[in-house]
């Protein structure tokens, strides 16, 4: 038998940037605006700012680290946001609602539960983040929310242009 031979090896799943991923920190902003619910865009920005909480004046610390031209990432996570509440709610994680302002999402009787199981120290600093992020911006509509996340889309990650180090 050859190395040409050999039968393909299992390839790893990585936890990182994957419906999973997106759709446990979505439980965590659930679970912290219980009983309210929110839509599909709302959870995007949400998500973002979960991730990149030093983004906002005055935030926590951010679960991940910096990265340069990160204020895009809000643009292409909705397909991800969105695969990882539909495994959520296939879980019986979360609640779709239908609403007259489209779907939303809320945390149901086995999200509290659910989270209480993780316990990590990442876990714990993501249920605190949350719950800053959900109180920082429970109060903005919508429109206000994306206006925000419009507004400072071309500073977050510029740190990294070359310009802006005065390289």
């Amino acid at each position: 038998m050859t190395l040409l031979d050999t039968p393909e090896l299992p390839t790893t799943q990585r936890p990182f940037n994957t419906p999973l991923e997106s759709g446990l920190r979505c439980l965590f902003l659930l679970e912290a605006m219980a009983p309210a619910t929110c839509d599909l865009q709302r959870l995007v920005y949400l998500d973002y700012l979960l991730v990149h909480s030093a983004d906002v004046p005055d935030g926590p610390a951010s679960l991940h680290a910096r990265m340069p031209h990160r204020g895009g990432q809000w643009l292409v996570r909705r397909q991800l946001v969105s695969e990882g509440l539909a495994l959520m709610s296939s879980r019986e994680l979360l609640d779709q609602r239908f609403t007259p302002f489209g779907i939303h999402y809320a945390a149901t009787e086995l999200t509290h539960p659910f989270l209480q199981y993780l316990n990590s120290a990442y876990a714990q600093n993501m249920r605190e983040v949350a719950a800053w992020i959900v109180r920082a911006f429970q109060t903005m509509a919508d429109a206000e929310l994306q206006g925000f996340m419009t507004t400072h889309l071309g500073r977050w990650g510029a740190e990294f242009d070359v310009g802006e180090v005065g390289l």
